[in-house]
């Protein structure tokens, strides 16, 4: 009888500890998703004129006043990696994000315009 209690304490442990891991899962997906949805608000129409389509990504993190603060811009061309960083820096994101201690890393296109 013995075994059995602790064959059962320890499938509920590990079920338990299975539904917290994915429920932390799929928040930081949800929350990634929003960043990435206010980075590309923010970086709309560039005020300087785009020749040649140009990626590069960016590794930000949230402070406590649930600001973006752009760690690094990896982009060869320099007005990309200033326009990034001064159009994201310290720009405050619409929803109140739980881990402020996650680090983002989101890809960026910005395209030519039509």
């Amino acid at each position: 009888m013995k075994t059995l209690k602790s064959m059962l304490l320890i499938a509920v442990i590990t079920l338990g500890s299975l539904f917290s891991a994915n429920a932390t899962e799929s928040a930081t997906a949800i929350e990634s998703k929003a960043i990435t949805s206010e980075i590309g608000e923010l970086l709309k129409k560039p005020s300087f004129t785009v020749e040649n389509e140009v990626q590069a990504y960016v590794r930000l993190v949230l402070n406590e006043n649930n600001e973006m603060v752009v760690l690094f811009v990896n982009s060869e061309n320099e007005l990309i990696n200033n326009y990034i960083k001064s159009r994201l820096n310290y720009k405050k994101v619409s929803k109140n994000f739980t881990n402020k201690d996650q680090e983002y890393i989101v890809p960026v296109r910005i395209t030519p315009s039509k």
